[in-house]
């Protein structure tokens, strides 16, 4: 019989990418900021967030196609990272929760936690919330050993007219980590008979998917400043003596009017702040076999401590608890913004908090706080274009209403750095730890952040595309091996240590002119290089590394 695959629907969620996407009007790095940070929920981009909306997809698409009335069953095969570290990253419960038209936007975490794990027996599931089909957890089944060609992070969705129909199934646990986990089912061979629709989606990281065989389309939306390079997008802002994040800023103008631009990245930052206060109210542990102890709180209360008995403020260890909040929170399941994974989500938060409570009001006069290319920074009242308070406006303002204006429009200006900066890594090389391992996370997220405070220190587009070098290259070669496959350790420190880094990069470019020898475009095409040569198995899969060294108990 001939399987369907059902065509591209335009409303379905704008983070699918088409494969083999062709853009006839002008090639271009850039990605929106809403959607390199895309408010979530963790463990993680690839292997949670990806899922739920591969399967939210699927289910639109056999909506909208009219076979949704018709099916009677749906499974999912889960390849390689994804069959091997799912059940530590929540995958097959983000997958439930997708076929039941949840997105991961909007989603309660709780609503996810335990939508596989824990379905009982006997139970229907609504496809979309509105067609009840059979469903057992031996329909999300697990094939650890099998790569695809598209992508490391690999998945199979199909739709059957019968529960009485489908793949044959033999229990098997081979190749994956089960983290507590009882036996899972691997797929054996079996028929097509009843098949109604098969399709492939591959999880590329952050959040992003593919469809298989998508047809190549024109891109959406054409960039007013096309760049594909650091280099190109250093000389694009020369030519018009424009910031990085003005020439961000001039992009997202194409997507959306410039007050939902600042609307939206208030919000991004809104949701970035309350994972941080509310991993440093979590006590507790972690969720996994592993047993690890959340320790944000504690420091957030020995840190507290010590400034209330009159000691000086410890920015720096204060910067170490605003990241383990974040990754706490992501370990548990809980609200967070990729950014741009959700294993890399706690150093730009972190950094950036780190600016917002210690740096912003630094002793900089409204008015004195220029960057070179006369945007106002720092305490600094304005902010970029269209959303400058004037002096009238803020005539009756308190001085607590006018440091909130001022750090807000620094927010701004450091994600949009960060996104203009991100999406070259996205682009020449990958976000993806399955596929260029931890410095494809960690590496990015850290670089991003160095340039965005950068940006936001005053310092020349030279120098934010220094500090983002410096704090790739040394991200070079890290692997991805989560002990147990959860995103616990050793990912939570080390986003701790990354936001370090990436303010002493920021530290060491300002200190510089902008010049240095090793450019940012050639340490981005060496993780890319390097990702390809590294071993899978230090690429998310849980078979090299610490994760096979460490005892899980």
């Amino acid at each position: 019989m001939r399987v369907r695959h059902l065509a591209h629907t335009e409303s379905v969620t704008s983070l699918i990418l088409p494969a083999g996407a062709v853009n006839l009007v002008a090639m271009s790095a850039y990605v929106s900021a809403f959607e390199l940070f895309s408010i979530g929920v963790g463990p993680s981009s690839s292997h949670t967030v990806g899922p739920m909306r591969a399967a939210h997809d699927f289910v639109v698409r056999l909506r909208e196609s009219g076979v949704l009335p018709r099916v009677g069953r749906v499974t999912c095969t889960l390849y390689g990272s994804l069959g091997a570290t799912g059940i530590g990253h929540g995958t097959p419960d983000a997958v439930v929760a997708g076929l039941q038209g949840l997105a991961p936007e909007t989603v309660d975490p709780d609503a996810v936690r335990s939508a596989w794990s824990g379905w009982p027996d006997g139970r229907a599931l609504e496809l979309g919330g509105t067609h009840a089909v059979p469903f057992e957890r031996g329909d999300v089944v697990f094939a650890p050993r099998t790569r695809l060609p598209g992508h490391p992070n690999a998945m199979t969705l199909e739709a059957w007219t019968s529960p009485d129909v489908g793949p044959a199934r033999a229990l098997s646990a081979s190749g994956v980590r089960e983290t507590g986990s009882t036996a899972v089912m691997e797929p054996v061979a079996g028929t097509d008979a009843g098949l109604l629709v098969r399709e492939t989606y591959y999880s590329v990281g952050g959040g992003f998917i593919r469809r298989d065989g998508e047809p190549a389309q024109v891109r959406a939306h054409a960039f007013p400043l096309e760049y594909s390079s650091a280099e190109q997008l250093l000389s694009l802002c020369d030519e018009r003596g424009i910031s990085i994040a003005e020439a961000a800023r001039i992009n997202e103008e194409a997507l959306r009017p410039d007050e939902e631009i600042a609307e939206g990245l208030d919000a991004i930052w809104d949701a970035m702040a309350a994972c941080v206060e509310t991993g440093l109210q979590s006590a507790g542990v972690l969720p996994g076999v592993l047993g690890v102890k959340r320790r944000a709180a504690s420091i957030r209360e020995q840190l507290e401590a010590a400034e209330a008995d009159g000691r000086r403020e410890l920015p720096g260890e204060w910067l170490g608890a605003f990241a383990l909040a974040v990754n706490e929170e992501n370990a548990a399941g809980g609200r967070v913004v990729t950014a741009p994974t959700n294993g890399a989500a706690g150093i730009l938060p972190a950094v950036a908090m780190y600016w917002w409570r210690f740096l912003a009001d630094s002793g900089l006069g409204a008015g004195n706080a220029v960057t070179p290319y006369g945007e106002l920074v720092g305490s600094a009242l304005l902010g970029y274009h269209g959303h400058a308070a004037t002096t009238e406006e803020a005539a009756g303002w308190d001085d607590e209403r006018v440091a909130e204006a001022n750090r807000r429009r620094g927010i701004r200006r450091f994600l949009l750095t960060a996104t203009a900066l991100g999406s070259l890594f996205k682009a020449n090389a990958s976000i993806s730890g399955a596929e260029g391992g931890c410095q494809a996370e960690v590496g990015s997220a850290c670089a991003m952040a160095a340039g965005g405070l950068t940006a936001v220190m005053g310092g020349t587009n030279r120098q934010i595309e220094n500090a983002a070098e410096i704090a790739m290259e040394h991200h070079l070669g890290l692997t991805c091996d989560p002990v147990g496959g959860l995103v616990q350790i050793p990912c939570i420190e080390r986003n701790a240590i990354a936001a370090s880094t990436a303010v002493t990069a920021a530290r060491l470019a300002l200190r510089g002119d902008g010049s240095h020898y090793v450019s940012l475009d050639a340490v981005v095409e060496t993780m890319r290089q390097t990702g390809i040569d590294m071993s899978h198995k230090y690429k998310e899969t849980s078979e090299g590394g610490l994760a096979v060294n460490v005892i899980e108990c």
